[in-house]
This record gives structure tokens, C-alpha cells and sequence, in this order.
């Protein structure tokens, strides 16, 4: 693991970075613990905070233009936005189905599959994560990998399994 290009890197991107480890950390916790507790809605609070800033500063980060300033990057930290809208108002509605809905789709989307995204070759994270000098960032990334599945095992928070009782 090598964090030089982390450090080099723009405001932006280090605050993007500092702004999602919170979240990746939380989001198996709230998935997998129980849920509705006065923890799981305080944690919540602190991933959704994450998970807000963690969007809007991808906002300023211009690194990969396709269209002007912006990337297909851009539409998902407003789709993350708008899905951190969803779940706060289906929380506090009582919709639990929708609720649990959104936070997977954030989770999985936004989490999972940009997150993914972040290690392919000439990325920032690609040279901080992967470096043939280091195994501490493969390390990390294969106690990653196995949360995901785990994740993706467990029936509370699976994006493959519909929930007992939703049709």
C-alpha cells in the first residue's frame, strides 16, 4: 500500500476518501446488525453523513471529463443525494421496505460498485491500493472481498434475496 498518491491527490479527492471510510466501515454493522435500535439509528445518522458528504465531494472532483467538467460519476453522487433523501423519509415514515430497499441500493451501487470502479488502473486508489510493494492493500481489499460476501450471503442484506414477506 502506498498512500503518496492519496496525499498528492486534490483536496477533493482526499476529502472524497476521508468522507466514504466511515461508511464502507459502518455499512456492514447496520446491515447485519439488528435493526430499529436506538445504535442502529444513531450509526445510521453517522453513515448517511458519510454518505452525503462522501457525494458531494465527488461533485468537485473533475478528474475524468467526459461532458465539460463532469462524468457519469457525477450523475451517481446526485442519485446518491436523492437515494440519502429516500431513506430518510421512508425511516421516518415507518416504510421499513422502502427503507431497507434504498440503503441496499446505496450500499451496492454507490458502495460496492463504484468503490470497484476506483481500482482500475491509472486510478488513485489503483496505485494506493494496489502497489507490487505492498500486500497490506491486497490484504485490506481480500477482507473486503470477503465482507461482500458475506454481505451478500446473509439474507437481511442481500441484494439477490427478497425478504420474507415481500412479494
Amino acid at each position: 500500500m502506498d498512500l503518496q498518491p492519496l496525499i498528492e491527490a486534490s483536496l477533493p479527492v482526499r476529502l472524497h476518501v476521508a468522507a466514504v471510510l466511515p461508511a464502507i466501515i459502518l455499512a456492514p454493522v447496520l446491515l447485519l446488525g439488528r435493526k430499529g435500535t436506538r445504535r442502529h439509528r444513531l450509526l445510521g445518522r453517522i453513515w448517511l453523513a458519510a454518505m452525503v458528504l462522501t457525494a458531494s465531494t465527488a461533485l468537485f472532483i473533475h478528474e475524468i471529463r467526459l461532458l465539460g467538467p463532469f462524468s457519469p460519476i457525477h450523475l451517481l453522487s446526485v442519485l446518491t443525494l436523492s437515494t440519502c433523501w429516500v431513506i430518510i423519509r421512508s425511516a421516518r415514515a415507518g416504510r421499513v421496505a422502502a427503507h431497507r430497499s434504498a440503503v441496499l441500493s446505496l450500499v451496492w451501487l454507490a458502495l460496492v460498485g463504484a468503490g470497484a470502479f476506483t481500482l482500475v488502473p491509472g486510478r488513485i486508489m489503483h496505485q494506493v491500493m494496489l502497489t507490487p510493494q505492498g500486500w497490506v492493500g491486497g490484504a485490506i481489499l481480500a477482507v473486503i472481498a470477503a465482507m461482500l460476501v458475506v454481505l451478500a450471503w446473509h439474507p437481511a442484506s442481500s441484494p439477490f434475496r427478497r425478504p420474507k414477506g415481500l412479494a
